[in-house]
């Protein structure tokens, strides 16, 4: 079998994934401890991001033609790649924190729903919360006013205010009234 033969279902199998993916990063993950891997592997799973180690030269196979073509630059030395269909920030957002602790990992480069950045960028790009997050700080905001309207109009009714509020403004309409005639 030819060696051609042999590489075609690893650059199908990154093409593949990158297809429907809505951000894929690159990462420099020399001197990681095998417990350190094994960790960022499991917070990366969780989050439901794909985290495999390819060869630079399958990868840049798989990138030709697609929004990833602009991560050619980043194939140098060992890469592995983090990619994501389900949220855009994840693989930045795990990555990023990750390197935090861990030194070793050094974030390259990444393509986020299209558009290339660079290490800061991505940097950048890990610091927009969740979509979850996102989500529910918009419902928070939006329930916000109607929850104070509702403890407002409670407050009134325990203290008998609501029927005193509507008594007083019908005095002074019905005491205008006769003036207006």
């Amino acid at each position: 079998m030819a060696k051609v033969e042999l590489k075609k279902p690893v650059v199908e199998e990154i093409s593949a994934a990158i297809k429907g993916a809505q951000s894929v990063v690159l990462v420099d993950y020399r001197g990681l401890t095998v417990e350190q891997d094994t960790e960022l592997r499991k917070q990366l799973r969780e989050a439901g991001v794909t985290y495999k180690v390819y060869k630079n030269t399958m990868m840049n196979f798989a990138f030709k033609g697609t929004d990833c073509e602009a991560l050619a630059p980043y194939l140098a030395g060992p890469s592995a790649v983090a990619i994501s269909t389900e949220d855009a920030t994840a693989p930045a957002r795990i990555l990023c924190k990750f390197a935090k602790t861990a030194t070793a990992l050094e974030v390259k480069g990444g393509i986020v729903e299209g558009v290339a950045y660079d290490a800061k960028g991505i940097e950048n790009v890990s610091k927009i919360p969740s979509r979850e997050e996102l989500l529910s700080k918009l419902l928070g905001s939006i329930q916000s006013p109607i929850t104070n309207f509702a403890r407002v109009m409670n407050q009134l009714a325990e203290k008998g205010g609501a029927s005193e509020c509507a008594a007083a403004e019908e005095a002074p309409a019905a005491e205008e009234a006769p003036a207006a005639e």
